[in-house]
Formats: structure tokens, sequence, C-alpha cells
């Protein structure tokens, strides 16, 4: 080894594999990245991210500086090697110095940088855009010239350059990276998750059905009204006569409150205080439709279906609630539809929403079909059963308890048993 031309080859290699070393890893590095973050890190001013950013608007021109230099370093190395072999081991050095090269530079040009690079990307990426960028400016007509070559090769293959799908995301893939991807944890998360599904979610999903409708019917008598007024729980409600599909409007209690307080309540002053009725189809998405309640101003709506007729009233806090959580802290406790049981089952009516127990309880039965429990029940048995027939839908057993009408008014539901 004290050779001057051994030791100048050796070192010499050794140089040349620190520089494939920085290519691979730059290489894994660049393609690794963050695309999001690193637009963010542009936009708030990070020199670094800005050059990468600009080097991955052209991958192909990036590509072709990083492998033209990782080529030239290999190629040289690989040469020099084979010299230095013959120079240590005669004409046999010619066997060994393939062997002895493919494997050092698989460990210290190939796995470790590449592997070390996808663990750091940024650490990696962002300080080797400058470099990178001024080699690709020494460089840049062999890179055109070689890429110009590939391009059309390529495109007698028939691959565009511009073929390659878009760096956006569709709202499926946004949410999994909500989901899965964020360090965004708990209320916020579930927050964000909210929204992503308004889409998904329509009006007669979440409304408050027909035959629940609490409203002030103009024929009963005015001491019954005004006793509901003093009692009731909402801030607006309906005002019809005789029946909800001869809809007047929509009260605020507020507004009747002056008369409430002076004694002077009459149902002309009802009237007179009751704003136009405010219709929205049943299958509008929530994400329109909270638009929608912007836009024209309301809070309240009277859901319709094809042909006009009323199916229920959905509000703006019932939209919010599917973005925010329900607004109580133990919604099964205050909901009169369902009823916790002692053996841990519930009892719950049979008009209550699928989504609603979902919520309420933290289930997780289908809602791509039927509304509600009742109808969950009846499209599974396609018909109307008797009572005390029980049942499993997806794991969750479902006893009939009680049939009013032609529909199911009580079922007692338990969860599925925990599995190991």
């Amino acid at each position: 080894m004290d050779d001057p031309s051994i030791v100048t080859l050796t070192g010499s290699i050794i140089l040349l594999i620190i520089v494939s070393a920085y290519f691979s890893g730059s290489e894994t590095a660049m393609m690794a990245l963050n695309r999001y973050r690193l637009k963010h890190l542009s936009k708030k001013g990070h020199g670094g991210a800005k050059r990468a950013e600009k080097l991955l608007e052209r991958p192909d021109r990036l590509l072709g500086v990083i492998l033209i230099g990782n080529n030239l370093a290999n190629f040289t190395a690989a040469s020099l090697a084979t010299v230095l072999a013959i120079d240590l081991l005669g004409d046999q050095g010619v066997a060994w110095a393939p062997i002895v090269c493919t494997i050092i530079f698989l460990i210290f040009a190939e796995v470790a940088p590449k592997t070390i690079a996808a663990i750091y990307p940024e650490k990696v990426a962002l300080p080797s855009s400058y470099l990178l960028q001024l080699l690709l400016l020494i460089t840049f007509p062999l890179v055109w010239l070689v890429n110009s070559v590939a391009n059309a090769l390529l495109k007698l293959l028939g691959v565009q350059h511009g073929d390659a799908s878009e760096d956006h995301l569709s709202v499926e893939e946004l949410r999994t990276v909500v989901d899965e991807g964020s360090q965004i944890e708990g209320h916020d998360q579930d927050m964000m998750l909210g929204v992503l599904d308004l889409g998904k979610v329509t009006v007669d999903d979440i409304m408050v059905p027909r035959h629940e409708i609490v409203g002030i019917d103009l024929d009963d008598e005015m001491e019954d009204i005004v006793s509901q007024l003093r009692t009731l729980q909402h801030t607006r409600i309906p005002v019809f006569k005789e029946d909800i599909d001869r809809i007047l409007g929509t009260l605020h209690v507020r507004n009747a409150a002056k008369f409430l307080i002076a004694g002077e309540l009459t149902k002309a002053a009802l009237i007179q205080e009751t704003s136009e009725p405010y219709f929205v189809p049943e299958n509008t998405p929530l994400q329109i439709q909270l638009i929608n309640f912007q836009q024209a101003k309301e809070r309240i709506a009277l859901v319709v279906d094809e042909y006009g007729d009323i199916q229920g009233i959905v509000t703006i806090e019932d939209i919010l609630e599917e973005i925010v959580g329900d607004f109580t802290t133990d919604i099964h406790a205050t909901s009169t539809d369902i009823h916790p049981q002692a053996d841990d089952t519930y009892l719950i009516d049979g008009g209550t929403h699928i989504r609603l127990i979902n919520r309420s309880l933290g289930w997780n039965m289908p809602t791509d079909g039927p509304k509600t429990l009742n109808g969950l029940i009846t499209e599974y048995l396609e018909t109307i059963p008797e009572s005390n027939i029980c049942l499993t839908i997806e794991g969750y057993r479902i006893e009939i308890v009680q049939i009013q009408e032609n529909m199911i008014k009580t079922a007692k539901l338990s969860e599925p048993p925990e599995t190991f």
C-alpha cells in the first residue's frame, strides 16, 4: 500500500463511492418528498423547498442529471477498481474486481444512502437541491440530449410526457390522509372527517321525520297554544292548520315572546310573526344544503319528496352536528327513542334513524339502504314481521318487541359480541 498509484486509486474509488451515494440518496429523497408539505414550506419562503419544488416540476430533467452523475461515478469507480485489482492480484484481479465492487457499491452507494434518504427525505433532499440545481445548469446540454432521446423512445411506445396523473387528491384520498396519514387527532380530526363526509349524506338522512315534527296547529285552542309555547324546547317551530301539509310558515319563538309577556297573544299575531316556509328536496347533499341555508339566510327547512309532500324537517344545527358532533354530552341518555336496559341491550323506537343509532351508541349498522330501523328490518325480512321475531343483521341481534299499524314500534337491540 506504499505505492503512490495504489493509494491514489484507493482514495479515488472511495471518493467516487461517496459521490455515488450522494446521487443515490438524492434520487430517493427527492422522489419521497411529501409534495403538499413541500408546497407549504415553499410558501413560507424556505429556499431549499422552493428549489426542490422547481426541480420536481420536470422530474425527467432531475432524474437525468442524477443518473448521469451516478452512472459516471459508478463506471469510473469500476474501471479504477479493476486497475487496482490487477495491481494487487495480477490477472486474477479481473475476476475479483466485479464481485468486490458490486458488494461495496450495493451496500455503501445504494442500500445504505437510499434507506437513510427514505427515512429522512427532507433532511437529504432540501440541502441537495442546491447542488442538484447547479449541476443541472452545468450539464444541461447533456441532460437535454439524453432526455430527448429517451422521450422519443417513450413516444414510440405510446407514452407521452404528460400522461402521468396530476398530483391531486380525491375526496376519498383526502379522507384517508386525514384519517390515517396526519398527526391531527381527537375532535379536530373528527370535525375534518365530518366536513369531508357531508357530500355523502343527504338531507333525508338527518331530517326529523314527519311523524315526529313538533309544531303549532292553529286549529288548537289558544290556551293549548300558549301552554305549548311556554314549554317549547325549540327556538323555531312550524305553524300549520290541522295538518303539516297545510303549512303556513315557521315561527321564531322570540317573536312571540312579547305577546306572551303582554298577554296579548292571538292567532292573528302568530300568523303575522310567521315567516314564509322554506322547502328543500329530500336528496340534497348536506354540503349543498349548508350553502343553501347560508344564501337563503334560513335556519330551518321543510323536506319534501319528488311529489312535493312534506317528509320532515331539517335545521342548520342538524348539519353542524354532522361536523362537530352532537351538542349533548350523552345522546342516548337524552333521546326519547333509545332506552338503555340493565342487560346491556337497548329498546329503540322503530322510526329512529340508523345514523342516530350509530352516532349515539358508537355502532356501525348499515346505512347504505333504508334510513330507519323499521325500514332496515322490513327490507331484511322482505315482509311485515310479527312480534317476538329475532334476527341478526351484520352481527347486531334484533328482537321485535311491538308492532303497531303495520310498522315496528319497538325493537330490542344488542351489539355484536367481542371477538378475540
